[in-house]
């Protein structure tokens, strides 16, 4: 399995479960097998808004059946001490994971993520 090169920021997977950007989803669809994920936190802050239905929801088992779940690791963790805290933000916890795994986080809030050394940013939402 190809090492993924992308991770999907929540407010993406939101998009990408609404079916609200065309274009966004056709630029997900080009991407080679194997190359976005899905960070855990994401998982944990989707739960959030959407309760538990959101594991049932077959839009969301379609998602991860595309994009694997990485796992937030001691890695991650370390990193995301080290960055500037935001009380109540899973943006630092993503941050951390995109930046211990070497991946561009792809996200329509670039600027929730500028503050952060380091981190490779991409936006495929055509905003």
């Amino acid at each position: 399995m190809r090492v993924p090169t992308f991770l999907i920021d929540t407010d993406v997977c939101i998009y990408l479960l609404t079916d609200s950007l065309p274009a966004l989803s056709a630029k997900v669809a080009v991407q080679p097998a194997g190359s976005l994920s899905i960070s855990a936190i994401s998982l944990a802050e989707l739960s959030v808004r959407y309760g538990e239905r959101a594991f049932d929801a077959p839009e969301l088992a379609s998602l991860l059946a595309e994009m694997p779940i990485l796992d937030f690791d001691e890695a991650a963790a370390k990193i995301y001490g080290a960055l500037l805290f935001r009380r109540g933000s899973f943006d630092r916890l993503i941050a951390a994971h995109a930046l211990s795994r070497n991946l561009i986080l792809v996200t329509n809030n670039r600027r929730d993520f500028a503050d952060v050394p380091r981190l490779k940013t991409e936006n495929w939402t055509g905003s």
